[in-house]
Order: C-alpha cells, then structure tokens, then sequence
C-alpha cells in the first residue's frame, strides 16, 4: 500500500505515519509538509528512520503534489492552519488559502492520483452561537451540558453531527466546513471514495501546542517546564470543557473505515473522546499538577474572544454504531504519556516551548 499523508510532519499526520507503518511495515509512507509550524521539522528524522519519505511541499501549490510521482492508494489530509483564531482582526488569506484551496488542490490530486482520501475535518464547524445556546449547569470545576437540550444533535452524550452549521464558525471552521461540502460533491460527481472525520481535540506525545491550538499538550509542557498560563475567557473561571482522542484511537477508526470506504464514501462522522474523556481547564491543571509534581500559578482573564466556547463534548455515536468503534485511551494515560515525551525530550523541546 502507497499512502500520502499532507501535513504529515505535524502532530496527527506523523502520528498516524507512524501507526501505519508499525502496522504495516511493507507500506510506502510518503508525507508532505511545509514546515511552516514549529516544532514539525522535529518529526522528520523520526519518520525517516520508520522509512517514511518526506517531501517539503505545500498544498495550496497544486505543482507541489503533483510533482510526486506515481499513484496512491490512500491520500490522508492532515494538512491545516488550525487555529480558531488565525485571520480574526487581521489578513486571513493564509487559513483560506490552506484550508479551502489545499484542499481542493487535494481532490484534484486524489481524483486522478489516489484510490481514496480521508478527510480531517473539526467540530469548529458547529456555528458558534449555537454552541453558546447549549444548556449548561455549572459546578465549582466545569461547564456540563445539562439534562435537557432545545437544540438539534445537543444532548447529554455531547453534539452531534446534526448539530446546526448555520452562522459563524470562525474562518477555521468555516474553511473545513465548506471543504467538506465539495468532498461530498467529488463523491457524487467523480465517484471519488472520501470520509470525512469531524475531529474534538485530539493530543498526546509529539504536539507542539499553543493556547490556540493543542491546548491540553500546551498545559502539560508548560507545567513541566514553568512556563504561566492563563484561563482566558468566561470571567476566568476555567470552567471551560473539551473531550480529548489519542492519535491512535483515531487511528482504530481509521482502520475500520477504510475496510468499507465504498460504502461509506461521503459520510461525516463526530470523532473525539467524548464525555468520559471530557475536562475543564481547571480539572486540567489539577491533573498536569498530579503528573508532573509541578504547581503553576495561572492567571485570569475575564474577557472572552468572540470565537471561544464554554463546552465542546464529542457525540460519536454514529461511528461507534456503524463501526464499532470507541476510545480507549484514557486523560490520564494521554497526560503520563506528553509527560513522558516531554522528560526525554527536554532539551530539545524546551526551546519549542519557550
């Protein structure tokens, strides 16, 4: 199997790199990345020495990908500008031209060059006033979603993907949602076989992560090495609340996907920790403190960015009913395991984080 994996030097594209390769050591793992995140260029000798061969290159080139020689069997788009915030008060033609027209140099790729592609969408494509017009309880820790919701795909479980779209979404999102639209219309116009996985958050060891962006890695590092941190927003309670999904259940799906792609092709599927593996940045603090042995004072600021939510709970109901599938990668063994990559890494990655 040949397999070309964009933005596969970042944190989900080596990871799951990595897993088809030790899963199956015969494959031919190519990855093409443009480096522009820092930290990426770290993966590569990592990847390298697995036997994946790196391409510098960049998806909004469509010369870049086809340039690559050869055919495909499998094409996985991890390529991204994944910050919520990036364009908000300043240029965003950088995360629309990444995100949109990456991704349609990409099915151009894929409909002449690849057997089929999978697609790595967000939950930020859920409309931000709708998020914010979830029921919520509050206890002393977090945000929960309360017992009764008015809105559709909003329940206890978490959302859903009939969850409403309509309205802001952030420019990340709404680039990821309008790329899923035309996958659907490759689908039914070309016959292209693509899935499409509405991602939570998703972390673990090899994250580089921000405030912005891999916030439960960019936690942990900064309790390892005493970096300050903040709880932005929502009067700076740290009540805030995401679910978490380790590379490799993700991964475990992918499998199983891939295994009925024909059948499935077009699908959209809510992908994430879901409730069990939900946490509030407070109850996060806690848990870094207890892994790490370090205390941090974390500071608050009250006001809230115009793109921030207080809850995002994965509902993945409709993949654990088609494929049987469900996480089983716990927070604490995703926060023991950025720790333990964080201590052998220290040196290196202290200036990452810095």
């Amino acid at each position: 199997m040949r397999i070309l994996i964009t933005g596969g030097a970042g944190f989900v594209g080596s990871s799951l790199a990595e897993a088809f390769k030790t899963e199956n050591p015969r494959a031919r793992i190519v990855i093409l990345d443009n480096l522009k995140r820092r930290g990426s260029e770290i993966n590569i000798p990592r990847l390298k020495k697995l036997g994946a061969e790196f391409v510098h290159g960049d998806v909004r080139a469509k010369e870049d990908l086809f340039a690559l020689p050869g055919r495909f069997d499998l094409m996985i788009e991890a390529s991204a500008e994944p910050s919520v915030q990036a364009g908000a008060g300043g240029d965003p033609n950088y995360v629309l031209q990444t995100n949109l027209g990456g991704t349609l140099n990409c099915l151009e790729f894929a409909r002449r060059r690849a057997g089929a592609m999978v697609f790595l969408s967000t939950s930020r494509v859920y409309a931000i006033d709708a998020l914010r017009a979830v029921r919520l309880t509050e206890t002393a820790g977090r945000f929960d979603l309360a017992a009764k919701q008015s809105l559709p795909g909003a329940g206890r479980a978490g959302i859903a993907e009939d969850f409403p779209t309509d309205g802001p979404r952030s420019f990340y999102g709404a680039t990821k949602l309008c790329s899923e639209m035309m996958i659907q219309e490759y689908c039914q116009a070309y016959g292209l076989k693509a899935v499409v996985n509405r991602c939570g958050v998703i972390a673990g060891p090899g994250q580089f992560g921000k405030t912005d962006q891999g916030v439960f890695t960019h936690w942990m590092a900064s309790h390892y090495f005493g970096k300050p941190l903040s709880y932005l927003g929502f009067k700076g309670s740290g009540k805030q609340v995401r679910d978490i999904l380790h590379p490799r259940d993700l991964f475990a799906l992918l499998q199983k996907q891939l295994r009925v792609l024909s059948k499935i092709s077009g699908e959209v599927y809510n992908v994430g920790g879901g409730r069990a593996n939900s946490v509030s940045l407070r109850e996060l603090t806690e848990l870094c403190r207890e892994t790490t042995g370090h205390s941090i004072a974390v500071e608050r600021e009250p006001r809230t960015s115009p793109v921030d939510i207080p809850l995002y709970i994965s509902d993945s109901a409709k993949a654990k009913k088609a494929f049987g599938w469900s996480p089983r990668t716990d927070l604490r063994a995703v926060a023991e395991e950025i720790h333990a990559w964080l201590r052998k890494n220290e040196r290196e990655l202290k200036e990452v984080f810095a």
